[in-house]
């Protein structure tokens, strides 16, 4: 399935049913009184968070959603039948924008997930609700209010706890395939990887975390350069960073050069984004001799002056991931995210809550038609 990250969308929630005019008609009963009755509710758009969808590719064609509209209510007091709700299936990581006002409505960051839309529009009223002592045959009623309508952009970030990023076929896809259950297209040709790819690494029971690949990061990519720009927003939602850096660049670039484009290009799309934890992961040691290797990287880290994590692995070899995944196994759980519990425990001379009957919205709305 080919993955689509951005979508554009129309929401069109039902409008309320309109309220009836009507007068009771039976024999013998020459003063039956009104009896129209109210419309129905019109339906209501939500958006509904489902695991099992990893794209918004089933948005690329159908683009609008429409709830159904409220029925029209009836004589002897029947009200219209309301219009059924619609749900969106859409997957986790989902950013819901209104196209207007670029308002975030919401994101969809847990399983059964809801996020109400577009709201369906309020039954109008029939001639019974009407009358009074004073009005004892009112010939009016209220039509239904108009359901909400809306355009809506949505953008999809990969959630993941660790992201790769590096230049293109630094080895990322081939590490992923190599840890985890995933099967990316690995090539030797540039941006072999054209969309996100997420993967779980499973480092014992119960133990695992979630990886993704992003395609490969070029000088410029913040402005728009190469594929970069389309997803250095899905490393946004990531905790952890794993820059793979090739040992043996094409074309005799300078790996310390290749670094310092991509911590460059971080800042340029986000200072936070480049502010976050970030491993130095040298990849194909298998293509030279131990000391070789040892020394060019030794001399890199020299340069760069780097105080921080860096290992030394061939992803094709499967050499050294053990403690890789093992250390970024142990980061996450150490950096997991603590959820509070708020207190409601009401204090000893707190004075007793007292419930409070809810007011009936029949009544609500002839005070307001009254008014």
């Amino acid at each position: 399935m080919k993955f689509v990250d951005e979508a554009t969308i129309r929401v069109e929630a039902g409008d309320g049913g309109n309220g009836c005019v009507s007068f009771r008609r039976e024999r013998a009963i020459p003063l039956g009184g009104p009896d129209g009755g109210d419309g129905g509710d019109g339906g209501t758009v939500w958006v509904v968070s489902e695991p099992n969808l990893n794209s918004l590719a089933d948005f690329r064609f159908n683009r609008v959603f429409r709830a159904k509209r409220g029925e029209n209510g009836s004589g002897s007091d029947c009200r219209g039948a309301g219009g059924e709700d619609i749900e969106i299936p859409m997957p986790l990581g989902t950013q819901i924008f209104d196209v207007d006002t670029e308002e975030l409505i919401g994101e969809l960051t847990m399983k059964g997930q809801r996020i109400k839309v577009a709201a369906g529009g309020f039954h109008g009223l029939g001639n019974t609700r009407f009358k009074s002592s004073t009005n004892r045959a009112p010939r009016r009623a209220s039509p239904g209010s108009p359901g909400e309508r809306r355009d809506l952009r949505l953008e999809l970030s990969v959630l993941a706890d660790v992201g790769l990023l590096g230049m293109p076929n630094a080895g990322k896809s081939t590490l992923l395939g190599a840890v985890s259950a995933a099967r990316p297209k690995i090539a030797d040709y540039p941006f072999t990887t054209l969309y996100p790819q997420p993967g779980v690494v499973s480092v014992g029971q119960n133990r695992s975390f979630v990886m993704v690949d992003i395609p490969g990061i070029i000088e410029g990519a913040a402005e728009g350069a190469g594929l970069g720009i389309r997803f250095l927003k899905h490393l946004q939602r990531t905790r952890l960073l794993l820059h793979l850096v090739d040992i043996l660049p094409p074309d005799d670039a300078d790996i310390v050069d290749n670094i310092e484009t991509i911590i460059a290009e971080l800042g340029e799309f986000s200072e936070e984004l480049a502010g976050r934890e970030q491993w130095l992961v040298f990849n194909k040691i298998d293509l030279m001799t131990d000391e070789e290797s040892d020394a060019l990287i030794d001399d890199a880290l020299d340069r760069l002056g780097w105080t921080g994590r860096h290992y030394r692995i061939s992803a094709g070899a499967r050499r050294n991931l053990e403690p890789l995944c093992k250390d970024a196994m142990e980061w996450v759980e150490a950096h997991a995210p603590v959820r509070t519990v708020p207190d409601y425990t009401l204090l000893d001379d707190a004075p007793p809550v007292r419930p409070v009957a809810a007011p009936d919205d029949h009544d609500d709305a002839d005070d307001d038609l009254d008014a």
